[in-house]
């Protein structure tokens, strides 16, 4: 199972850790992860080399991570905010594949 944990508090997203392989598929065909890897590398692309904000990105094999300071991370809330929406509506269409975590927030 993918769990997307978002970062931050009720009123400003900090970013999102990503852990696990969902096995919906096999690599290479699975869907889930196909889904959530790619918009994440968008929304990480987007907050360091667009907005040109300072983060921690990480990524390795079936992980990722992304964290913006509190002080940074105001310009990247439509973003983050979006990526929570998108990975909320994927947990709903496959909710023993893929787990999405606001416990953080």
């Amino acid at each position: 199972m993918v769990t997307v944990s978002f970062l931050g508090d009720k009123t400003l997203l900090t970013g999102f850790q990503i852990s696990g392989h969902s096995g919906y598929a096999e690599a290479g065909s699975d869907i889930v992860c196909a889904s959530v890897s790619s918009c994440a590398y968008m929304v990480a692309n987007t907050v360091t080399d667009v907005l040109g904000l300072p983060a921690r990105a990480e990524a390795s094999d079936g992980a990722m991570l992304l964290k913006i300071s509190k002080a940074d991370a105001l310009p990247a809330q439509a973003i983050l905010k979006g990526f929570l929406l998108h990975v909320q509506a994927l947990a709903e269409q496959y909710p023993a594949y893929l787990q999405c975590n606001t416990q953080n927030i």
